[in-house]
């Protein structure tokens, strides 16, 4: 029991562990939240493309001198916006357009990356640097992430409605439009407050993984966000304090403690599945 309170504790004497940490939970608190929505609507994809459509953002951000942050939400938002646009008027299905979208913005984000000099890790911009999380970012992103999880929590039963039912949420009077925008708005916020600790290519995990084992678990909304976000917070703690001990490195082990908690989510759904078949036999 000493060794494994040390284990956790440990850690907490250094202060880039400490932001780390603190860093960790507000990223898990707005990605659980927003993977209950996604999950919900089935836009996974669309995660997945404005990800990392932001990297052509973070590149003009730097040449133009202007805080990151600025540069990925707008070429995320762009993103949202193109893909909707061009949904609506061409005949290519919506997979379809957000695929070609999002990897032509990503492939270009990547030669502008390599072209420009800069001081910023190609590396860390993919897979992020929570380790790496100064104070100013901290407060950058720990201020996104806390505005969006609020706006979520409150809105949170209208949300819910439209992402599961919109022609329901349209018939009963709610501002339907607004919330398809609101949601791609908050989409490219959450992504941004998440960058620099889980970067471009592993962010979309932590926004897909919680919502799924909340879903797998349970057919409450509440009670599903409740467990995306203990989901999330355990993998996320877990896998900054381990990747401390194990030097390795910290967003990819929060994914794979989070693939690892689906997979169990997973098993105890089939359990309870075939529970009930043999009841009902």
């Amino acid at each position: 029991m000493d060794s494994l309170i040390t284990f956790i504790t440990d850690p907490m004497a250094h202060q880039f562990m400490q932001r780390a940490l603190l860093m960790s939970v507000l990223i898990a608190t707005v990605c659980s939240i927003f993977s209950c929505f996604l999950v919900l609507k089935g836009w996974s994809l669309m995660g997945d493309a404005v990800s990392h459509a932001v990297l052509p953002g973070l590149a003009l951000a730097v040449i133009m001198g202007i805080p990151l942050a600025i540069g990925a939400f707008i070429a995320g938002l762009f993103c949202a916006l193109a893909t909707g646009y061009l949904k609506e008027n061409s005949r290519v299905k919506e997979d379809a357009v957000m695929g070609i979208v999002f990897s032509g913005m990503f492939a270009a984000g990547l030669v502008m990356l390599t072209k420009i000099e800069t001081d910023i890790h190609l590396l860390h911009v993919l897979f992020g640097n929570v380790l790496g999380i100064s104070t100013a970012d901290l407060i950058e992103a720990g201020s996104i992430a806390a505005l969006c999880s609020l706006i979520m929590l409150i809105k949170r039963k209208d949300l819910m409605l439209y992402c599961f039912d919109p022609a329901h949420a349209s018939v009963i009077g709610l501002p339907v439009r607004a919330l398809h925008f609101g949601l791609l708005l908050l989409l490219a916020l959450t992504i941004v407050s998440s960058l620099k600790a889980a970067g471009i290519i592993l962010v979309i995990a932590m926004l897909i993984a919680p919502g799924s084992i909340g879903f797998l678990l349970t057919r409450s909304f509440d009670k599903m966000l409740a467990i995306a976000l203990g989901a999330s917070i355990v993998s996320c703690v877990a896998g900054t304090i381990i990747s401390f001990h194990a030097d390795v490195a910290t967003a990819p082990l929060i994914v794979v403690i989070q693939a690892g908690l689906f997979i169990l989510a997973l098993i105890i759904a089939k359990y309870r599945q075939t529970g009930r078949g043999l009841q009902h036999a």
